[in-house]
């Protein structure tokens, strides 16, 4: 199986609908725009978040296992896939794209 690094590219957050939709919570997200986790063999990296996890896994167990070109064409490079965790609230990107086993 291929080695994929997964990079957090954005976090944002949408205080007006927190405001008028969600009940005030204490603790939502420990991810930080710019972290790098690696997968090998498919599996989740420590410390990534559950919710995210179910939405890359897809995309990521098919690079892992040396497909892509996603949507026929969709991303610039055939091995990669960006994609937003289902938080309404406090959307994350997630660059995923298949490393060299090397790095």
């Amino acid at each position: 199986m291929e080695k994929i690094k997964i990079t957090v590219m954005r976090k944002a957050r949408y205080d007006d609908l927190i405001e008028k939709y969600e009940n005030p919570i204490e603790h939502a997200c420990d991810i930080k725009e710019g972290m790098v986790f690696y997968s090998e063999n498919a599996e989740k990296p420590d410390g990534f978040c559950d919710s995210a996890w179910e939405i890359i896994y897809p995309f990521l167990k098919e690079l892992a296992l040396g497909g892509g070109n996603f949507y026929d064409g969709w991303m610039k490079n055939k091995k990669s896939a960006m994609l937003s965790c289902n938080d309404g609230f406090r959307p994350v990107s997630f660059y995923i794209e298949t490393i060299n086993k090397g790095e």
